[in-house]
């Protein structure tokens, strides 16, 4: 509460920044991000709490940081962020070229094959970060959930009200996805390759005789592939994205083959 306190009052007073119990209150609470003591969001019963205060201690940590030459090896960078290290001790795989920033979290059991994890995510055990996906500032992603080659979970650092992208335990998200705005996609969830869904993107369930709508939400256990439908403009009518429920992820199947088992039910290709 004494940390909450000071982050709260250096919002209100930028001037702060130039005490040093201000910077050293930032600093505890990324070092608490860092170890996954703390979390920009967590799970309350079947909601989520955003702790609004974590995230402005995100935001006031940059300017307190200055830029430094990191090498590694051949390589180098600059940049105000040091880089996560110790992996071995966090029980955590690397693959060549995988980063993640200093105070993101990674549970022992996570694989990063050559991925990017920015400040603020939260990255729970079992979970693969594959090639070329990048999780955002804030991300937040459960256990045993795959990210597969290029997917994008959006960073949402501000405003701070605004709740991170959520993937919850279990969730398989398809090649290319693209997921941001603090959209949430359920437990077990299987996002199709391709699939584009924010915040206020428009989910239709297609499954029954009558569509149901959600908005920035995929409900658990839910496979989903990216749809359109027709909206009108003063220029005339034209197809606009969307996604569709086509089918639910089966007990008795694992996430890849409950998938192809519902788009070959469906004639669907992704």
């Amino acid at each position: 509460m004494e940390l909450k306190q000071i982050i709260e009052q250096a919002w209100e007073d930028r001037n702060l920044l130039k005490e040093n119990t201000t910077v050293d209150a930032i600093r505890a609470v990324i070092e608490d991000l860092d170890k996954g003591r703390i979390r920009v969001a967590e799970p309350v019963g079947d909601e989520w709490q955003v702790n609004e205060w974590v995230k402005k201690a995100v935001l006031l940590y940059f300017p307190i940081q200055q830029m430094q030459t990191i090498e590694v090896g051949p390589f180098e960078f600059h940049d105000k962020m040091s880089l996560k290290n110790n992996y071995a001790a966090l029980g955590v795989r690397v693959v060549p070229h995988a980063v993640a920033r200093y105070g993101a979290y990674l549970a022992s059991g996570v694989i990063m094959m050559p991925s990017y994890v920015n400040i603020g995510a939260y990255v729970d055990s079992g979970t693969m970060v594959d090639t070329w996906a990048t999780v955002g500032s804030c991300a937040q992603v459960g256990k045993n959930v795959h990210l597969s080659g290029g997917v994008g979970l959006g960073g949402v650092l501000e405003p701070v009200q605004a709740a991170p992208v959520i993937i919850e335990d279990g969730a398989f998200i398809g090649s290319r996805s693209i997921l941001v705005e603090g959209c949430r996609i359920g437990k077990e969830a299987v996002i199709g390759a391709g699939v584009t869904i924010t915040g206020s993107s428009r989910i239709i369930d297609v499954t029954g005789s009558v569509p149901k709508e959600y908005r920035g939400i995929v409900p658990a256990r839910s496979v989903v592939i990216p749809g359109s439908y027709t909206k009108k403009f003063p220029a005339g009518d034209f197809q606009v994205p969307c996604a569709l429920i086509i089918g639910q992820r089966k007990e008795s199947t694992d996430l890849k083959t409950s998938l192809n088992d519902v788009l070959r039910d469906h004639a669907v290709a992704v």
